[in-house]
């Protein structure tokens, strides 16, 4: 099956339903719930022409005041683990935290959630800092074309986010890329996808939809259409059978959840889980992953598991903030 002419055909459904039955037989039928934590707002570098770092840069006059308070990004781990939820990854800016600060944050989130994180804040060649706490080095490719990778994210080089998920194999790290779709990529362009896929033996691809943001070149194009973006993970999914596929949606466009895991997406991220919990939105996610014929690992809507967990003296007022955040969403307060 030549899966890239099929996309280009728009043979989508034909694609969905092979991509479905090679999820199903090689990871099963659970949907998990991802959530990327930031550290920062800020990114020395900001000149992604997609990316909302890059609007707030010139805005941002002292760049130690966009870092995030490290005991919230804790509390938010432990929501995230009373909840059932992945961290996606740790995501920060380039030049927000050093190496060591993101070594302590990680090791501290795995003693609060009991797994390792993903690591997706920027190109280094620190990586013999980490170690157990971490579980694997994410590269923001967002466009595999060599030309339009390197006209979209210049200060990104591919070559230096190949020779970091390099290096990543050789210590023993999984590795991961991020790639948005709706940047100007073509079908065809899947080819280089393949190829990279291939050559760093990538264990994890997140696959994001374009959120035009105001202030940047993108801010007037529309996001990329649904069972186009479904295509492309199926796709991928036909080509790497034991890949792990997560895919985002905005809270706009829930309705593209349901073909995104038939396409064979394993968990769905890029929601905002404090605005959305145990409102119509979230039972919207839970209802989309139900009628997909998966099973949802983790809640949107149990209030027993929000309310209980565990104490930590100093993220205590952090944690109580985001639970009362979630309970007026239904009123509980």
């Amino acid at each position: 099956m030549n899966v890239i002419e099929s996309l280009k055909e728009m043979d989508i459904l034909k694609l969905m339903n092979r991509a479905s039955e090679i999820t199903l037989k090689h990871h099963g039928d659970i949907i998990t719930l991802e959530r990327a934590v930031f550290l920062s707002w800020w990114c020395e570098r900001g000149d992604c022409a997609f990316c909302y770092m890059s609007t707030q840069k010139p805005r941002i006059r002292e760049p130690s005041k966009a870092r995030r308070n490290v005991n919230a990004i804790l509390a938010e781990a432990e929501i995230c683990r009373r909840l059932g939820w992945n961290i996606e990854f740790l995501s920060g800016g380039y030049g927000s935290f050093s190496p060591e600060e993101i070594k302590e944050i990680a090791e501290r989130i795995r003693d609060i959630t009991g797994s390792p994180v993903w690591l997706n804040t920027g190109i280094t060649t620190d990586l013999e800092i980490y170690g157990d706490e971490v579980a694997g080095i994410t590269g923001a490719l967002e466009v595999a074309n060599p030309d339009l990778q390197r006209k979209l994210c210049p200060s990104k080089p591919l070559e230096d986010i190949a020779e970091m998920l390099e290096a990543a194999r050789d210590l023993g790290f999984r590795r991961g890329i991020t790639i948005i779709l709706g940047l100007g990529e073509t079908p065809d362009d899947l080819r280089y996808l393949f190829e990279f896929i291939g050559d760093l033996e990538i264990d994890r691809v997140t696959f994001y939809a374009l959120n035009p943001h105001e202030g940047t070149v993108f801010e007037n194009q529309p996001q990329p259409a649904t069972l186009y973006y479904a295509g492309t993970v199926a796709a991928t999914r036909i080509e790497f059978p034991e890949l792990e596929i997560i895919t985002g949606t905005w809270m706009d466009n829930l309705g593209s959840i349901g073909p995104l895991i038939l396409s064979g997406a394993n968990g769905i991220t890029k929601f905002p889980l404090f605005k959305m919990f145990g409102t119509s939105y979230g039972k919207r996610v839970e209802e989309e992953v139900r009628w997909a014929g998966r099973r949802l690992a983790g809640t949107f809507t149990d209030v027993e598991r929000l309310r209980r967990g565990r104490s930590y003296p100093e993220i205590d007022p952090f944690i109580e903030r985001y639970v009362n955040g979630c309970l007026k969403n239904l009123k509980l307060l």
